[in-house]
């Protein structure tokens, strides 16, 4: 019970924030919704946006954070606008089901059958000769990386690149500095992001073979991976696997490319509203997708 009060508070309170940030409309109000093949005969929610510039740019599929359980489509509304908006792409996010609800695995499998479905229909969404770009953000941008690697030949060579914003890479099990350093004084604190990460595994054992893939910065298949590009915030527990994770792909081969905001917190991106460091990650990241 107690655990059902908390979820629905911090979804409330989530997508309330955002609304405050950004003053965005509802998605619903907006022409775009998609209902997209999932996992076992079901379906995936989705938004299209479209861009102004699509057909001499990729696809880009994004995944939304909130830790697996309070993002939605509504939270990230106005971050996808304005993405599609800069970068001239098309995008399409992804309403993956959230945990505890749905906990470990099923945001994953959603994300990539969602995928696995829109690069066999990219015709119907725009986008150039059949690229994908696939972004997301903090649980999202885990998701974006478990996706790449998890993608079979076929799809993986479709996939242009990864655009990942303060990403979920590692379980807090594993002694990053940050999750010390920046345990309090900003929205996502350390407990928090512990909380998400087992209400999200749902007691799932993170050393057990059958849990692996949740932790992407640990797959032997990070050589794989299309080019990159990371950005950590200095005022974050996941700042340093953030740069962990860099640090792995340079090591794997990996054409990665990196940004850091110091003086930011985690979620300047997509939840703070407009600043001087969301405006420079946004004309970074939509340059990037743009020269894919």
């Amino acid at each position: 019970m107690l655990q059902t009060l908390k979820v629905a508070a911090l979804r409330s309170y989530y997508r309330f924030a955002n609304w405050r940030a950004w003053r965005a409309g509802n998605v619903r109000d907006a022409p775009g919704a998609l209902a997209l093949p999932g996992p076992g005969g079901g379906t995936v929610s989705a938004h299209l946006y479209r861009g102004d510039h699509a057909a001499e740019r990729p696809l880009v599929i994004y995944f939304h954070g909130g830790g697996w359980v309070i993002g939605d489509l509504q939270t990230h509304h106005a971050y996808c606008t304005a993405l599609s908006q800069k970068s001239g792409a098309s995008v399409i996010a992804i309403d993956y089901r959230r945990a505890p609800e749905h906990p470990y695995p099923a945001a994953q499998e959603d994300c990539l059958a969602a995928v696995a479905a829109i690069a066999e229909r990219h015709a119907d969404f725009g986008g150039d000769s059949g690229g994908l770009i696939l972004a997301g953000d903090s649980a999202g941008g885990h998701l974006a990386l478990s996706t790449a690697l998890e993608a079979d030949a076929g799809l993986a060579a479709k996939i242009r690149g990864l655009v990942l914003t303060y990403p979920v890479v590692d379980h807090y099990s594993q002694p990053y500095a940050s999750y010390v350093e920046c345990a309090k004084g900003q929205v996502l604190t350390s407990d928090l992001m512990r909380w998400f990460w087992d209400t999200y595994l749902a007691g799932a054992d993170p050393d057990d073979a059958g849990t692996r893939r949740a932790f992407p910065i640990r797959s032997a298949r990070l050589a794989t991976l299309p080019p990159a590009i990371v950005c950590t915030a200095g005022h974050d527990p996941l700042r340093d696997e953030g740069r962990a994770l860099v640090a792995a792909l340079q090591e794997a081969g990996v054409n990665v490319e990196s940004e850091h905001y110091p003086d930011s917190a985690h979620g300047f991106a997509c939840s703070e509203g407009p600043t001087g460091d969301y405006a420079a990650w946004l004309a970074r990241c939509s340059g990037w997708i743009a020269g894919r």
